[in-house]
């Protein structure tokens, strides 16, 4: 069911000179939703975004938010905010300014905007940093100003740049959560771009995965992990073997690979690599065809029965397990 809010993708087509950085894609985002643009680099999905946010003009097509065509408004009365991947903190200005920027550009008076700043502040749990300089924030300090930043303008439509690129790990999964808990609270539509399959997996209700300037699948994102729609999705998203059979391509899940004897399997081979992850053993095998094929066992399933590298084994999996691949 449509709301007033939704945005929606029509023919959006990006052009730099002759090469096409995004291909007449169109796609709608449902009010509410937390949606991954998820591919590799070059593929379109951060000039789509900086379409969406006026900050790229669009080639053709456009962005329709609420029933409004904004391709052609500035980013400031589109709707949107956007939360850059550098940040873009001012150096000079404390926490509390730098998030009130935007209404002060719109004349907002200072008591209103500094009210209005600490409000988005306590939003992102800084409240005890407003008077300090981005300089004096860590990484994962910063990146909540520049989201408070973002939020104060009120947006329908949040649009963000791989925003959690530049931070360690650890901080990664728990901003991970911020920026979770966040969405639902505000229940406005996130639009996160990144080239991480686990980010997206987290995160987002759905996956939009692009591949050359084209949008190759999208769906909610347990169904776009479960049934991969072509090779390419199957083996960006990860966990997944692409096996050629005589009836064409499919996809199965590393978990559901099984190591048996080399008779009668559906596929024979050799342990080209052993890697303990902790509690998974990732075995990989050649096989016919020039293909290598990954199988993740269980520690407990792998030691209780361990294989050694060179040594023949079956792969095999229940029928329900493969997947059929489009070409």
């Amino acid at each position: 069911m449509r709301s007033d809010l939704d945005l929606e993708l029509v023919n959006l087509t990006k052009r730099y000179g002759d090469a096409v950085a995004v291909d007449a894609i169109n796609h709608l985002f449902n009010h509410g939703v937390y949606a991954c643009l998820l591919g590799p680099s070059g593929c379109g999905k951060s000039s789509t975004l900086r379409m969406i946010a006026g900050h790229e003009p669009v080639t053709d097509g456009s962005v329709v938010l609420g029933g409004r065509d904004i391709s052609g408004m500035p980013p400031a009365r589109r709707g949107t905010a956007m939360m850059f991947q550098s940040y873009a903190l001012f150096p000079h200005l404390t926490v509390t300014e730098n998030v009130a920027f935007s209404l002060r550009m719109k004349r907002v008076d200072a008591d209103t905007r500094r009210r209005r700043a600490l409000e988005m502040l306590d939003l992102v749990h800084m409240t005890q940093f407003a008077d300090r300089l981005p300089a004096q924030l860590s990484g994962g300090q910063q990146q909540r100003v520049a989201l408070a930043r973002a939020l104060i303008t009120e947006p329908q439509v949040l649009l963000l740049d791989e925003p959690l690129s530049a931070l360690d790990p650890f901080l990664r999964v728990r901003m991970r959560g911020e920026l979770k808990r966040l969405q639902r609270e505000l229940d406005i539509t996130f639009i996160h771009v990144t080239h991480g399959q686990d980010e997206a997996l987290a995160l987002a209700d759905e996956i939009v995965v692009m591949n050359a300037a084209r949008i190759e699948q999208a769906g909610p994102a347990r169904a776009v992990f479960d049934a991969p729609a072509t090779a390419f999705v199957a083996r960006f998203i990860g966990a997944h073997n692409v096996i050629a059979l005589p009836e064409g391509k499919v996809a199965v899940r590393s978990d559901e690979l099984k190591i048996t004897g080399p008779e009668g399997a559906r596929l024979q081979g050799r342990i080209t690599g052993v890697e303990y992850q902790g509690t998974h053993v990732a075995l990989t095998a050649a096989v016919a065809g020039d293909q290598e094929v990954t199988a993740l066992l269980t520690d407990k399933d792998f030691f209780g029965a361990p294989r050694d590298m060179g040594e023949a084994v079956g792969l095999d999996w229940d029928g329900r397990a493969a997947h059929a691949l489009r070409s």
